[in-house]
């Protein structure tokens, strides 16, 4: 016998598209303060990160080297003094440790979901549980992307922040406002 499903109240489907909004804007940010600190690094934009440092598989020593050669290029784009280096570098360093074994794990619901795809029948419940993996890491790495950026935002001075934030938006094409 099949019951009739009672529809989601108004309020819970605005709270639900309110946290996705939230979500989704918190990724941006992080993968913009990301991104924007390897375009710096390359000159390259936001594809430079993604198809460079962020795909296939790498050393932690290579990672390590190419978040210095970022460091070095966005001190120079904010003004860092010596001290703000000496505080940032560790905490870009172990947020980085701590996002790459996401990287690993992403990549590997990423194959999950091509080998559901490939079977016949398609493998629908292999589907779901590879999409709420990846839920769930987005959700720890943007997590940990907000803290980094609150952590930084804390050591840089109020002027730091704007000349960030207005490098990104002119990496990104966006006027400054």
């Amino acid at each position: 016998m099949n019951t009739p499903v009672e529809p989601s109240s108004p309020n819970h489907l605005s709270q639900r598209s309110m946290f996705n909004r939230m979500t989704f804007a918190v990724l941006v940010a992080g993968a913009t303060l990301v991104g924007g600190v390897a375009a710096l690094a390359n000159g390259t934009g936001m594809c430079g990160w993604h198809h460079g440092m962020m795909s296939g598989t790498h050393s932690a020593a290579d990672a390590s080297a190419h978040v210095d050669h970022m460091l070095k290029h966005l001190y120079v784009e904010i003004d860092a003094t010596d001290a703000q280096k000496a505080q940032i570098t560790p905490m870009v360093k172990q947020a980085m440790n701590d996002l790459l074994p996401l990287h690993t794990q992403l990549e590997a619901a990423h194959a999950q979901i091509v080998q559901g795809l490939t079977q016949s029948p398609i493998d629908r419940a292999g589907l779901e549980a590879a999409r709420v993996a990846h839920l769930q890491l987005a959700d720890q790495a943007s997590k940990r992307l907000v803290q980094l950026i609150a952590d930084v935002g804390d050591v840089l001075t109020p002027a730091q922040r704007n000349a960030l934030a207005t490098h990104l938006k002119t990496m990104h094409g966006k006027a400054s406002t």
